[in-house]
């Protein structure tokens, strides 16, 4: 893993102080088999974001940024052969843990899933929940995940929405107004620990995707459930959410 960019860099270098704060909510991941999404633990049989078992149970597939692995393990217990890479060692490490503590055993890598160091068409099924799909550059990972699948295979995608990302702020939670432009959007970087995310403008996000033989087969913008508590994470409160989304989960079909 020479020369790594200095966004890769950067984000090692945070999330290896961050797993300490996710190794809990990793655990509690790990002991259930109940699939959720993002920041309020939506069950997949509500949001169907997955697009059904067929399309990964028995399935060869690969978790991009998977961090403590829980969605991969989620997917072992539904019947996939997963994979996941990493950069960070701390988040791997939590990763093993798990794996020794709840029996559930497919191989981790640690690596940058920018430049992931598999055969191209090794997998059906590729998937991201704010691993590369927000800390790695769009245009080198989306390109990454065509390779990596089969032909007809699926990426499964979650990401902050640009609204979200328009209206967040360096301290506290996302504003009820625009704090940048939309035109331009590409990275930013988040104090203290200068980590850096990506969002691209859903324009551009659709065109990358249909450069790389992408097609889109569903786009899911999540909303707070009703009576929903605000979470741990300060940037986002439970009535934000639910006027505007702050998550988004894609998913696109390789031709």
């Amino acid at each position: 893993m020479a020369n790594l960019p200095d966004h890769v860099l950067a984000n090692r270098a945070a999330w290896g102080k961050f797993s300490e704060d996710f190794r809990e909510p990793g655990r509690k991941s790990w002991a259930t088999d109940v699939i959720t999404w993002g920041i309020w633990d939506i069950p997949e049989t509500e949001i169907g974001a997955l697009g059904g078992r067929e399309r990964y149970a028995g399935k060869d597939s690969i978790e991009l940024g998977c961090g403590t692995a829980y969605f991969s393990a989620w997917l072992a217990k539904h019947g996939a052969r997963p994979v996941g890479i990493d950069i960070t060692p701390e988040q791997l490490a939590n990763a093993r843990q798990f794996q020794a503590e709840f029996g559930i055993e497919f191989p981790l890598i640690e690596g940058n899933a920018e430049e992931v160091p598999l055969p191209d068409e090794s997998f059906d099924f590729a998937l991201s929940e704010y691993g590369a799909s927000i800390w790695c550059d769009p245009y080198k990972w989306i390109p990454e995940a065509a390779r990596l699948l089969r032909p007809g295979g699926t990426l499964v995608f979650l990401r902050n929405s640009p609204i979200a990302t328009l209206c967040s702020v360096e301290v506290g939670a996302a504003k009820e107004a625009l704090q940048r432009p939309y035109f331009g959007l590409f990275s930013l970087m988040w104090p203290p620990d200068n980590s850096v995310e990506f969002c691209l403008p859903t324009g551009k996000l659709i065109r990358l995707m249909r450069d790389c033989g992408f097609e889109v087969e569903d786009l899911i913008e999540i909303q707070a459930p009703a009576g929903a508590d605000d979470t741990r994470f300060e940037y986002i409160t439970a009535d934000w959410s639910r006027k505007w989304p702050y998550e988004e989960i894609w998913r696109v079909r390789k031709r």
